[in-house]
């Protein structure tokens, strides 16, 4: 089978996308710095399917170091790229650390692929790129806002270089995949979300506020429009979301693609918000969960979910998994995380 590079690919999404794409039978080469992941997660990946993908420990902000690692690997035929830093309320503290991370690192890959005889790229985009919505569910039409965080803005640009590229690299087939909120974990509990330090999202805050880490979970705001008061979003399974990538580059490798850089939604569909999630998790965990409700925070748009269309039909790709698996996958996660530590 076609050697595939993951970037990134010992972090939450990237580790469960190897999982999906070793099960299908591709050659997988992981480069990752680790400086937001664990090599731990090696041995994860190398229990559930049974194979450990070639690992290269590489920061891609070194020009030659990846340049090298081309030369050396030289029959890639396809990479899926998520290595990007990503938190929103680092990235406005320290915007030149995020544009050199998250764009530089994209174009030195880019001008490697281009050498190339074909290659299929996935870019790990987000839906932040459409800020609050005018209209929901969002579709791949909605107009790209001006980004709310500098975060948001790299993926803007990442969107655009790769674009730009497509349209003079002939050899080069590209899909852009918008996520919405990935959450839960692999089912055989051997790898998910790890967030280094304090958590910046909703649910591994959730999990480590329920076994004692943190003393009580905020929810930022109740005053929202929405039917309890506090923000929606669409939350994913990050297993199907991990699917979707394989999809995705099967698509392009089997030239199915109708245009050579495409954009897809990945989310359920479906809204859920803050309270939700917490009487989600409570469902399945039979914990009550320690919160409060506190002033809004800057930046939170209110609701945001996607519409799936484009996805299920171009794509022929649907999620499978509801919130309730991804919250008990989420809660079972950290219970041996914890007892491992």
């Amino acid at each position: 089978m076609d050697k595939i590079l993951v970037t990134g690919g010992l972090g939450f999404i990237g580790s469960h996308t190897v999982v999906e794409l070793q099960n299908e039978g591709y050659e997988v080469v992981i480069i990752d710095d680790l400086s937001n992941s664990s090599i731990k997660v090696l041995d994860g990946i190398t229990a559930i399917t049974g194979k450990k993908p070639i690992f290269e420990k590489l920061d891609l902000k070194d020009k030659a170091g990846v340049e090298a690692f081309f030369k050396m690997h030289n029959d890639i035929k396809g990479v899926i790229h998520f290595a990007a830093s990503k938190a929103v309320g680092e990235s406005v503290q320290e915007p030149l650390l995020y544009y050199e991370n998250n764009i530089g690192t994209l174009v030195y890959i880019l001008k490697e692929l281009k050498k190339l005889p074909s290659a299929a790229f996935i870019f790990s985009s987000s839906c932040t790129v459409y800020g609050q919505a005018d209209e929901l569910p969002i579709t791949e039409n909605a107009p790209v806002k001006q980004a709310e965080s500098p975060y948001g803005n790299t993926k803007q640009i990442g969107e655009e270089i790769i674009r730009d590229t497509c349209k003079v690299v002939p050899s080069l087939n590209a899909i852009a995949l918008r996520y919405f909120n990935p959450v839960g974990a692999h089912e055989s509990v051997e790898i998910g979300e790890l967030p280094i330090g304090v958590p910046q999202n909703l649910v591994p805050f959730i999990t480590q506020t329920a076994i004692g880490l943190r003393q009580e979970l905020s929810v930022f705001g109740d005053d929202y429009p929405t039917p309890d008061g506090t923000c929606i979003r669409d939350y994913i399974h990050v297993v199907d979301l991990a699917k979707a990538h394989v999809v995705a580059l099967g698509r392009l490798l089997s030239g199915k693609n109708k245009e050579r850089y495409e954009t897809f939604n990945l989310g359920t569909g479906k809204g859920s918000s803050v309270l939700e999630v917490v009487q989600a998790f409570e469902r399945v965990s039979g914990k009550k969960l320690n919160y409060k409700i506190v002033g809004r925070r800057e930046g939170d748009i209110i609701s945001a979910y996607a519409d799936t269309t484009k996805a299920n039909e171009e794509l022929g790709w649907k999620t499978e998994l509801t919130l309730d698996d991804a919250m008990l996958s989420a809660w079972k996660w950290e219970q041996k995380v914890r007892s491992e530590s």
